[in-house]
């Protein structure tokens, strides 16, 4: 047997003493909260490590985009198929405020609308708001039958699609261009610029299942702190006070 060091039993084994920091510790929760447009206010928490040296958590917050859907936005699962981003554009305590990023439909209600023995009509314009928000806005039809109708599919002509296409454009750049990007918000909730498409084109060929599929801010207006705070209104929660039914039990005497 060789006369040395044996190295195997010399070394120790390595990573013994290294401590396990749990990931989270380092971690803050933020609410987020949506715009006044909306009924429910706080719509979720988002995580972002803490501010340490020269990183700024607010740096890391700003920017995020979340998604929500307007079931959970107005509490009313009817308008659970329209889904809204939301983009971080400043942070005030422990409260992320969100502005419009983009709206759209989800899939499942686009599969559900599409049927045989009918025409799809699309169109999309860029329209600027009154506020400084260029928007794209997509729309999507479908040919209904007349009431009187015995023929089984309901083809719309080329020539008719193309007037129904116009109408769309018409329709969309006066809505949008009219107001600002809150009133064009509250424009999508009750479906009002697909109800008037509808009403325009029934001249045309008789539609239905008319919808604003897709709205997208192409670009964003200068930074305005101001306009943002009105957006959100009060930071304060509004909810009900709960009361307890809790008393305090009185002092006894020393015995």
């Amino acid at each position: 047997m060789a006369v040395g060091k044996n190295k195997r039993l010399s070394k120790g084994k390595k990573g013994l003493k290294k401590k396990i920091v749990d990931p989270f510790s380092r971690k803050e929760w933020y609410d987020l909260r949506a715009p006044t447009v909306f009924e429910t206010r706080v719509i979720g928490k988002t995580l972002v490590n803490r501010s340490q040296g020269t990183k700024n958590a607010v740096d890391y917050l700003k920017g995020r985009v979340v998604e929500a859907s307007l079931g959970d936005l107005n509490k009313n699962e009817e308008q659970a198929y329209r889904k809204f981003k939301l983009r971080v554009d400043d942070v005030v305590g422990k409260n992320c405020l969100t502005s419009f990023h983009s709206m759209s439909i989800t899939t499942d209600k686009l599969r559900s609308l599409i049927k045989k023995w009918q025409s799809l009509i699309e169109a999309h314009v860029d329209v600027k708001t009154t506020d400084g928000y260029l928007v794209r806005l997509f729309a999507i039809g479908f040919t209904k039958r007349a009431s009187n109708q015995v023929k089984k599919t309901t083809y719309a002509q080329t020539a008719q699609i193309r007037l129904i296409r116009k109408k769309m454009f018409e329709i969309m750049t006066r809505e949008a261009s009219s107001g600002t990007m809150k009133e064009l918000i509250q424009k999508f909730i009750p479906e009002s610029i697909g109800n008037e498409i509808t009403k325009a084109c029934q001249n045309i060929y008789p539609l239905q299942n008319v919808y604003v599929s897709k709205c997208k801010v192409v670009k964003f207006p200068k930074a305005d702190t101001q306009k943002l705070y009105e957006s959100h209104g009060s930071l304060e929660d509004t909810g009900s006070k709960v009361k307890s039914e809790f008393k305090e039990p009185e002092v006894q005497a020393e015995v």
